[in-house]
């Protein structure tokens, strides 16, 4: 009796420890089901089920592999990938759902914060160029290349989307790009979403606040081209300021080679000049009066008679316009003569008159104010 009773108590630990799993480095376990005990005299023995299934656990190596995919995958920080993953049993494909949703949390808790840098998109046709600023905290993410392709995509989605024919440069309505579809060919970014929902996934992503911040563009009315230039230009289409002229000619039957060069010349000029205005008669009366009255009592504090004070006032005016009237600036390629001149002889070297028709400057970051930081900016004159 005794030996029968410890025979069935052996068979009973035999049963229990071969039903608890097993991890292999396989990745699979050994389970044992026990059926019931059987009481009847005649069967007095234990009958089992031995079955090797799959578990979802993997081995450490496997972990590794698959951090380094859904961190490849999605660009986000390693912590958030791990977390995701262990969540999600280490299923690759509902971690990085898991990831996207923890996502957006995560982009709108960073939607207060300044975002001062970032990069200008631009994209342009024969009759019209576009150019956005998409914003983001650091310079290190405006140099990732998720941002930059995000920058471009927009850029030439807002050129596809604009077709106002306003003159001159006018703002791109930001609400209505927003709400665009946009179509990704990216490996970390693919399908179609729209514009909102882009920029906070790649905000999420780069793990900062990222933000369009405002978009302009300049239409080609009448015969000539339209000039573009990017200053500290990471890639084609990128950089951190821009500058567009339009160049207009009256024979509508003129060769534009001469004009398209010296047209790229003036954009770059734009840029590092500096103008605010086309012309003097651009410059409001207010403007000049509140300069002269500045020049006059810098003058009179010299002591000089009145007829000196009011030439040193003329002259240093005049300084005031070739330094914010594009027409009256030297010419940064040959400063030896002014942009007004530039445009004499060009008219003369195509035998028809040429002209600018509009120009503006743009730069990432002016009029961001760093000390009320999440306020926005001023927009661009």
């Amino acid at each position: 009796m005794m030996l029968s009773r410890g025979a069935k108590r052996s068979i009973e630990i035999l049963c229990r420890r071969v039903s608890t799993p097993v991890h292999s480095k396989y990745g699979y376990s050994t389970r044992s089901y026990a059926e019931s005990f059987i009481s009847e005299p005649k069967r007095n023995e234990t009958q089992c089920m031995i079955l090797r299934t799959y578990s979802s656990e993997v081995s450490p190596s496997d972990h590794m592999n698959l951090i380094k995919k859904l961190r490849e995958r999605t660009s986000a920080p390693i912590k958030e990938v791990k977390a995701a993953l262990i969540d999600c049993n280490w299923d690759l494909e509902e971690a990085q759902k898991e990831l996207r949703k923890r996502g957006v949390v995560l982009a709108s808790k960073k939607a207060s914060r300044a975002a001062a840098e970032g990069l200008l998109a631009l994209s342009q046709n024969d009759k019209k160029a576009v150019v956005i600023e998409l914003n983001c905290e650091t310079d290190f993410v405006a140099r990732n290349e998720i941002f930059q392709y995000l920058a471009s995509s927009l850029a030439k989605l807002a050129l596809s989307a604009e077709s106002s024919e306003q003159p001159g440069s006018f703002p791109v309505g930001l609400q209505g790009l927003e709400d665009l579809k946009i179509n990704f060919d990216h490996p970390k970014l693919s399908g179609e979403t729209t514009v909102q929902n882009a920029i906070t996934e790649v905000a999420a992503m780069m793990g900062e606040n990222v933000k369009l911040r405002r978009g302009f563009a300049m239409p080609m009315s009448k015969h000539g081209v339209i000039s573009t230039y990017l200053h500290t230009c990471p890639h084609p289409g990128l950089g951190r300021i821009a500058g567009i002229l339009t160049l207009e000619v009256e024979d509508e039957n003129a060769p534009l080679d001469a004009v398209q060069r010296v047209g790229s010349e003036l954009a770059m000029h734009v840029v590092a000049a500096k103008p605010l205005f086309l012309t003097k008669e651009h410059v409001s009366s207010d403007a000049v009066q509140n300069e002269r009255e500045i020049l006059k009592s810098q003058a009179e504090s010299s002591g000089r008679p009145q007829a000196a004070i009011e030439k040193m006032v003329e002259g240093r005016l005049r300084k005031y316009f070739e330094e914010v009237v594009l027409m009256e600036q030297k010419f940064v390629v040959n400063d030896a003569i002014n942009v007004k001149t530039l445009l004499s002889e060009l008219s003369k070297e195509v035998g028809s008159l040429v002209k600018i028709g509009n120009f503006f400057r743009m730069e990432v970051g002016e009029g961001f104010q760093r000390a009320d930081a999440p306020e926005d900016i001023a927009q661009a004159a």
